[in-house]
């Protein structure tokens, strides 16, 4: 059942880049970011709150909170660059080789949580990689 969830991610993942190429147009890509992640902030928290989720808040650790907030700017700084290479390039160039980090984290899965990589993951990887630095040159 992942597949389902990751393919929606995907799709949803397509049309943000298309929605944030017109959506930037005439502004600035940090502000476009912000209004972005309000509509994120809301929508998470509204579903959190709808299925009365909340109360899990309690039983997060330490641990939890740091790298949840890790991620979270992560992810912060990933919004901002991807929302200033939209404003620069076009969605064909950028949304590609911004999934380049389909295969970073491949490979930083198995430096660092000590994933198994199989031959057709690892082949999978250096063909975005590929098709990555393809487009960009």
């Amino acid at each position: 059942m992942w597949w389902f969830y990751a393919l929606l991610s995907a799709l949803f993942a397509a049309f943000t880049a298309i929605l944030a190429k017109v959506g930037i147009k005439g502004i600035n890509s940090d502000l476009a970011t912000a209004i972005r992640t309000l509509f994120i902030l809301v929508i998470a928290w509204g579903i959190v709150f709808a299925r009365k989720e909340v109360e899990g808040i309690n039983l997060l650790s330490k641990q939890n909170w740091l790298f949840l907030g890790l991620s979270g700017v992560a992810t912060g700084l990933s919004w901002i660059f991807y929302f200033k290479a939209l404003q620069l390039g076009k969605v064909s160039q950028v949304a590609p080789v911004d999934k380049m980090s389909v295969a970073i984290a491949i490979i930083l899965s198995a430096v660092l949580l000590h994933e198994i990589l199989t031959w057709k993951i690892l082949m999978g990887a250096l063909l975005i990689i590929g098709g990555s630095v393809l487009i960009i040159l």
